[in-house]
């Protein structure tokens, strides 16, 4: 048994880089630091390597600077979504008033919006009861529904969302730890992936007030999928963003008029 917490780290490193983890060496520290003794960080070690998501481990994973509880079973908030939580706060800060984040899961983008704009109110929903839990635990006010349903007409600024949007043909194509693991309706977003952001267009266009915003995570050329939805139910201004690789990462739209009935 290594005897320094360096040879512990470099041990654990050895063995999740021979499993396959692409961020071996962060990954180890974070179990060192986080097990309260031997016995559980190698039970640690040996649940990541049979893939169990890292932050259903240790309990918490970091998004934008904050410490996240993260239940097992929840979906694990992802680094590329930090970007559509700093363009919200630029926006609602832009705009004042109330923020929505539907589809919130461990509650990572509303814990965001709170924490940047204090004197925001940031309300959020999920449909699956484990997420709210865990989101609540963070200090979001969730509230359990599917999609905009719990939620107000006309009385939100800005609509965050991270629904689902992996088309179902292309499930099989995502890491096997993330399939075998995480919870499909977080992932699974239909045929062409748009199932549910279709529904959050809507959504967002009942809740939103006028020149309101909805900041949606994408992938692939799915803004283009998207595109009749948001002029179908009143939006202009849309804009998108890219990641460093220029992948598709969301969108931006505003809310310029009623949808059509």
């Amino acid at each position: 048994m290594p005897s320094s917490r360096q040879q512990r780290t470099d041990a654990v490193a050895a063995r999740l880089a021979a499993a396959g983890c692409v961020a071996a060496d962060e990954e180890a520290e974070e179990l060192v630091s986080g097990a309260p003794d031997d016995d559980v960080l190698w039970s640690w070690v040996a649940r990541r390597e049979v893939g169990e998501p890292l932050a259903w481990i240790t309990g918490t994973t970091r998004f934008c600077g904050l410490v996240l509880g993260v239940d097992p079973g929840v979906y694990v908030p992802r680094p590329q979504t930090e970007e559509l939580a700093r363009r919200a706060v630029s926006l609602l800060g832009a705009t004042g008033g109330r923020a929505a984040d539907l589809c919130t899961g461990a509650g990572a983008v509303a814990a965001h919006l709170g924490a940047a704009l204090p004197g925001a109110v940031v309300v959020a929903t999920d449909i699956d009861p484990a997420a709210c839990a865990c989101a609540r635990r963070n200090g979001v006010d969730a509230v359990r529904g599917d999609v905009d349903a719990p939620l107000a007409s006309g009385a939100f600024s800005v609509v965050t969302a991270v629904a689902p949007y992996v088309p179902t043909g292309e499930l099989a194509f995502l890491p096997a730890d993330v399939v075998r693991y995480e919870p499909g309706r977080a992932l699974d977003g239909g045929g062409d992936g748009l199932g549910v952001a279709r529904r959050v267009v809507a959504g967002a266009a009942r809740v939103l007030c006028p020149g309101g915003w909805l900041v949606l995570e994408l992938g692939g050329e799915q803004d283009g999928g998207l595109a009749p939805a948001l002029v179908a139910h009143g939006f202009g201004d849309v804009g998108t963003w890219r990641d460093g690789d220029g992948d598709l990462r969301g969108l931006t739209a505003r809310l310029l008029a009623p949808p059509r009935r």
